[in-house]
């Protein structure tokens, strides 16, 4: 976000980042920031009663409809601005579409009024320390059809390492810290003594992981090259636009 003509307002950072004004008329436009309005509405009743008081002091001031990651395509995803009524502090939302999960195909439902809710208490259960704005939401679309939706404050805190230059040392410690996470998240989530006896005390279960991430890897080449084989023969691009 930024000022603007003395208010704070989502920048305009095509094609990740389109305010609601910029891909819509006006009528649309408040329509829908409405419609976020309400939504999130719903989404308070989701954060924890001490938290109604801290959530209450912000007010609405812009949306943006944001291009989701690769494992969300398909699903809808907006940031919502919102600033301190007194302060003028920035606070900035993201609203992510929830769907199926695609255990439940082969385990059944899993019992929760909502797949946001579902998404919530999986990611409180597993991290250690979560967004204490992570809630969750739903409403109906232009269609009628009820879709779900998780909340979370916005924060890139992402990082990574660069492979490519990389000592083997630090590819090392950084798959250990990878490993230890994802170890404590099943443990938190699961039955720790059945995880543990089905690991054993052997090599076994190491040895089929590194094989699968060299077949993953093997795969993931062959399919980038078959992608970019596709787009040389221009059998991807039809009018200008990708039919991926």
């Amino acid at each position: 976000v930024r000022w603007e003509d003395g208010e704070l307002r989502i920048m305009f950072d095509p094609p990740y980042l389109v305010p609601l004004d910029r891909f819509a008329p006006v009528a649309d436009a408040d329509r829908v920031a409405a419609s976020l309005v309400e939504l999130l509405a719903g989404y308070r009743e989701s954060l924890s009663p001490e938290l109604h008081c801290l959530f209450d002091r912000y007010t609405y001031l812009d949306a943006a409809q944001k291009v989701v990651g690769v494992g969300s395509v398909g699903t809808r995803a907006w940031i919502v601005a919102f600033a301190d009524a007194q302060t003028g502090d920035p606070l900035v939302l993201q609203v992510k579409e929830a769907q199926e999960s695609v255990v439940e195909r082969i385990a059944g439902p899993c019992g929760l009024p909502s797949h946001g809710e579902r998404v919530v208490r999986g990611q409180r259960l597993m991290q250690a320390s979560s967004d204490m704005l992570l809630g969750y939401t739903g409403a109906e679309d232009e269609g009628g059809h009820v879709r779900d939706y998780y909340v979370r404050q916005l924060w890139d805190w992402k990082t990574s390492t660069d492979l490519d230059t990389a000592a083997p040392a630090e590819i090392e410690a950084l798959g250990r810290l990878c490993g230890w996470t994802l170890a404590r998240a099943h443990a938190r989530s699961g039955d720790r003594f059945a995880i543990a006896g089905y690991l054993g005390t052997g090599s076994s279960f190491d040895r089929a992981l590194a094989e699968f991430a060299t077949s993953y890897a093997d795969q993931n080449e062959a399919d980038f090259r078959m992608f970019i084989d596709a787009l040389s023969e221009g059998s991807l691009a039809t009018g200008g636009r990708f039919r991926v």
